[in-house]
């Protein structure tokens, strides 16, 4: 019932990830959400969010940003990176992932998803095929719509941590 929204990986941060290994592996495309993904809720892009950007160009990774953020807030953010970039991509719908390999010119076989939330981010990757890994969000402090939605992220990530441990058992 819940596999549907289980996230292929989970990883402490966004900066955690291992983007060299990913490149290796044949990755070539990445999408972020930024709210709790890359910078805390909007937040401007920081010092260590521009070098990240910075970083992936130099690995050889093209990326792109697909926000439910409205375009002056992916705007502000996006200044000091100037990667590609979605608003208002009403996630979890699939068209705008869709819409994000076009501009990068990449294929679900070459692309990941990074973003915070399950019932956004990790299901709208997984409806249409795209690899994607969760990230813990970067501050603490939320919206209430998203603090609800979180309640229900925890019970969803029982049982994907309780179907992982079954399954190393075995």
């Amino acid at each position: 019932m819940f596999k549907m929204f289980f996230p292929d990986d989970i990883q402490e941060s966004t900066y955690a990830i291992d983007f060299e290994k990913l490149y290796e592996e044949g990755i070539r495309g990445v999408l972020f959400d930024i709210d709790n993904t890359l910078v805390e809720h909007d937040a401007d892009a920081d010092e260590r969010a521009v070098n990240f950007f910075k970083r992936l160009k130099s690995i050889g990774l093209n990326s792109c940003l697909i926000s439910n953020n409205q375009e002056e807030r992916v705007l502000r953010f996006n200044k000091d990176i100037g990667t590609n970039y979605i608003y208002n991509a009403h996630k979890p719908s699939g068209k705008n992932y869709k819409k994000a390999m076009e501009i990068m010119g990449t294929d679900l076989s070459n692309t990941l998803f990074v973003g915070d939330q399950l019932f956004t981010d990790v299901f709208g990757a997984k409806r249409i095929g795209m690899r994607n890994i969760l990230v813990r969000p970067i501050a603490p402090k939320e919206e209430i719509q998203i603090v609800l939605k979180r309640y229900l992220e925890r019970i969803v990530l029982h049982f994907y941590e309780k179907e992982r441990k079954g399954k190393h058992e075995q």
